[in-house]
């Protein structure tokens, strides 16, 4: 989905970053009418908002660190987002064990009753104890575990929502520019002028934007560097997160959250059919690295930490892919890495022309933080329409009663010449965009090439035109996760295919 890097008049808004708090904000403010121009330096998603746990989620270990207010609303956007996005957003059990050794039965159904109640909870079932001698998922696990408790989130393909997010924000008139680089900013009074860099080409050029929005996470402190002064009352804490995949550990659709000795918590997440996803870590980190990624310490973390409840123990050598990313957190003077806030604060300077800062956040409240955004703004320079995006559907998720189920037998009706796991794949990642997937295809061999996995030249174009891919890790680790079924050879001729576009 190309874009034209020239503009004839001001934008009203400049967006820096293509994470989800930037693919938010760009929406949010399109859809109110505002001129948006968006410019990510890489890829969507490419860094920590595809680097997470793949959870919209309240936060239950949030409670013990006393913060009521993210997990209420955190728990309130659960089924906000449910309802936009029910082919990417999926209802998901927990089952928690309970350890002797740490949090006493009592504490845990309390927090659990809290979780319960705090966000206004409706579709959702609630949480309950259970017997693991007799639940499907006390098979996985070791015969101490003999007691625990179920409750409910949801599961979400976390680069695909910042994916649609941005094509919902072209929909409503943003520009939206990936591999394009903010390399300078100047102020005057009425407007910003931004100096970008296309990577691509190494071409530069400038944009001009009544008001800036710098939400570059990791690097939202090195954009206010680029050219403007402004007093921050904390800043950013670099804090590492790692995941591995491993073969699937058990054979039910339940998930784990597992208590940890050193007052973490880490989760078990069935994952893309085959395998199970491990996680996470906590690392703070003194700078930002350009590169990050997990070390053998964090893999042996995970690996014992997750074997302490497992039947059958977790090793190293089982790991089929990981990945890590950079969580910039809001410095709130935690001392301990685990304990820094996840919730997000913005700092708005309109001594001028206003630039507003997102420091931290996470994927839950992504939509409700551009509503805050847009909300500061508003006290600077006019916005005329109000807040839209809580009964909003992003792209592919009109599905009629937000029931993907019902939603998938329709396809199968409709496109019975794809194989089931196919079929279910592709209404997974597309919903009902499947038709624009599909439209010229009406027998298997319509596909194109089969370029491994389950990855056909149709899907590669229709990702290319439609959802800003480039590359071939755009395609099977952001917005797929056919890498997952790939040889490193097989993705390797994805690539020079693309290249020879």
């Amino acid at each position: 989905m190309p874009q034209d890097d020239t503009l004839s008049s001001v934008v009203d808004l400049l967006v820096i970053g293509g994470g989800i708090n930037g693919v938010g904000v760009a929406r949010d403010a399109a859809g109110r009418g505002l001129k948006v121009y968006l410019c990510e330096k890489d890829d969507l998603a490419e860094h920590t908002s595809s680097a997470s746990t793949k959870l919209i989620h309240g936060g239950l270990r949030y409670l013990e660190l006393y913060d009521f207010k993210l997990v209420h609303h955190a728990l309130r956007e659960r089924e906000v987002l449910l309802q936009s996005a029910p082919h990417i957003i999926h209802p998901l059990r927990f089952v928690l064990p309970h350890h002797q050794a740490l949090r006493p039965k009592w504490m845990i159904q309390l927090g659990l009753f809290l979780y319960d109640h705090l966000g206004g909870r409706k579709k959702l079932p609630g949480s309950r104890r259970i017997d693991l001698t007799k639940h499907v998922a006390g098979k996985a696990l070791k015969k101490s575990y003999r007691a625990g408790f179920e409750y409910s989130d949801c599961w979400v393909h976390d680069a695909r929502l910042v994916v649609l997010s941005a094509m919902d924000a072209a929909t409503h008139g943003a520009i939206i520019a990936t591999h394009t680089c903010c390399i300078g900013l100047s102020r005057e009074p009425s407007h910003w002028t931004a100096t970008l860099r296309n990577e691509r080409d190494g071409t530069d050029f400038t944009v001009q934007a009544k008001a800036v929005v710098n939400a570059a996470g990791p690097w939202v402190e090195r954009v206010l560097e680029t050219g403007i002064k402004t007093e921050i009352s904390h800043g950013v804490r670099y804090v590492k997160g790692s995941h591995i995949v491993v073969p699937r550990l058990f054979d039910h659709d339940y998930a784990y959250i597992f208590q940890h000795g050193d007052g973490r918590v880490l989760f078990a997440i069935p994952f893309e059919r085959n395998f199970t996803l491990l996680g996470t870590t906590d690392i703070e980190l003194e700078s930002l690295p350009e590169k990050v990624a997990i070390t053998q310490a964090e893999i042996d973390y995970i690996c014992q930490a997750v074997s302490e409840y497992f039947d059958q123990s977790v090793q190293p050598n089982e790991v089929i892919w990981s990945f890590s990313g950079v969580r910039p957190l809001y410095d709130d003077a935690a001392g301990n890495a685990s304990r820094v806030t996840r919730d997000y604060n913005l700092h708005l300077d309109c001594a001028q022309a206003p630039i507003l800062s997102v420091y931290g956040g996470k994927i839950t409240t992504y939509r409700k933080l551009a509503e805050e955004v847009l909300a500061l703004l508003s006290t600077c320079m006019p916005i005329e329409k109000g807040a839209w995006t809580e009964t909003s559907r992003l792209p592919g998720g009109d599905i009629e009663g937000g029931d993907f189920e019902q939603f998938l037998v329709q396809c199968a009706s409709h496109y019975p010449w794809l194989p089931p796991d196919l079929l279910r794949e592709y209404a997974g990642l597309y919903g009902t965009q499947i038709a624009r997937l599909l439209a010229n295809c009406d027998a298997k061999e319509g596909l194109g090439i089969h370029f491994g996995g389950d990855l056909y030249e149709c899907e590669v174009r229709y990702l290319v035109s439609h959802e800003y891919a480039e590359s071939a890790e755009d395609i099977v680790w952001r917005r797929t996760k056919r890498g997952l079924a790939m040889s490193a050879e097989e993705i390797e001729r994805l690539g020079t295919w693309l290249d020879s576009r």
